[in-house]
Parts: C-alpha cells; structure tokens; sequence
C-alpha cells in the first residue's frame, strides 16, 4: 500500500479512484454515503462521487429528499468506497455542506438531458402514486423546457463532505490486511497504521 509513504490522503485517494474508475466493472465512482435521521439511526443508500480535491468530496441529490433534509439537520456523514475487483476500500467521516450555487449550475448544465427533466419531475424519496405518475411529469418538464437550456431547479444541489477521518483498507492473504488511517489535526494530517 502507498499509504505508508504518503502523509496527504487525498492525494492517495485520487490515486485509487482513478484506479478504481478505470478498472472496476461497474460504477467505479460508486459510494455509500451514510446519514443520520431525526431518531438518530443511521441511513445509507449509494450515490456517485462528483468530485474530490483538497476541498472534499463532492456528490448531488434533491436536497428535499430524504439524505438532503437528513443532512440539513445534522451535517456529519460517512462515505464508504468498496472496489471489489481491486480488493480495496476506503472509508471517510466528516461534516458535510451544500456547495455554492455556481458549482451546482455548472455540474447540472453537464448532465444529459434527460436527467435535468428527471430531477425536475422527480419528488425524491416521496411517495409515488404509480409510475405512469413520474412518466407523466417527465413529459410535463419536457413540453414545458422544449426549447432552450434546462435551469437547475432550485431544490437541486451538490454536498461536499470535508474529511475528517480516511482509513485505506487492502485485502492482504489470511485476512491480515493492510489498514491505514488518517486523522485530519489542526497542524495536518496524522497517519497510524491499525489492525486488520
């Protein structure tokens, strides 16, 4: 593992996203992002990493929907990156906040089409009444922008987690894996390396 000789742990990261990205069989940029609810349980679901830089990580979502009001609520959140095929994981704790609004403009005039028209009909994590539901609302946003550039709905936004916490996991044989974390401290970085 590089990370015994790294002391910037999203330097190595990089790495090994694109790494990841470019080998792993599907969604490479895939992560499990975990929040908090209003009862205080933890809730997961997997969403695609946008961007990363010393800044932080970067992921988008209706921020009416469920994560974003968790969020909005409580702003801590861990993300958990499992490559499979590479036999490596990585895992990040930290607080997270909305991005500014020019950023989320640019990344949403990026998208195709189509998902510009799905974030504008779709009620993220409400109930649907059936699917004919969400179809009709697609063709309601695709009359209504047929012209044109599609704006962002205002609802629409980019998170970005700020690490705190990065440990780098590699399968090693006999299950003594190689485990390596970060912990963010006010003069930098502080690695230790832990038990499998």
């Amino acid at each position: 593992m590089q990370a015994a000789e790294s002391l910037d742990p999203i330097a190595l990261f990089q790495e090994w996203f694109a790494l990841a990205c470019a080998k792993e069989p599907n969604d490479g940029d895939a992560v499990a992002l975990a929040t908090v609810d209003r009862e205080g349980q933890p809730n997961a679901r997997m969403v695609l990493l946008k961007g990363v830089d010393e800044r932080g990580f970067v992921f988008y979502t209706n921020s009416e929907s469920q994560k974003g009001t968790e969020l909005a609520a409580n702003p801590r959140a861990a993300l958990c990156f499992h490559w499979k095929s590479l036999r490596r994981q990585v895992r990040v704790l930290g607080p997270a906040a909305p991005i500014d609004a020019a950023e989320s403009e640019d990344y949403f005039a990026s998208r195709a089409r189509d998902s510009q028209l799905g974030a504008w009909a779709s009620q993220q994590s409400r109930p649907l009444e059936s699917r004919f539901a969400l179809e009709k609302a697609v063709a309601r946003y695709a009359a209504k922008f047929a012209l044109g550039a599609i704006p962002r709905p205002p609802y629409w936004s980019g998170f970005r987690l700020w690490p705190q916490r990065m440990e780098f996991w590699e399968e090693r044989p006999f299950r003594l894996h190689d485990r390596h974390v970060f912990l963010r401290r006010a003069a930098g970085w502080q690695q230790q390396r832990l038990y499998p």
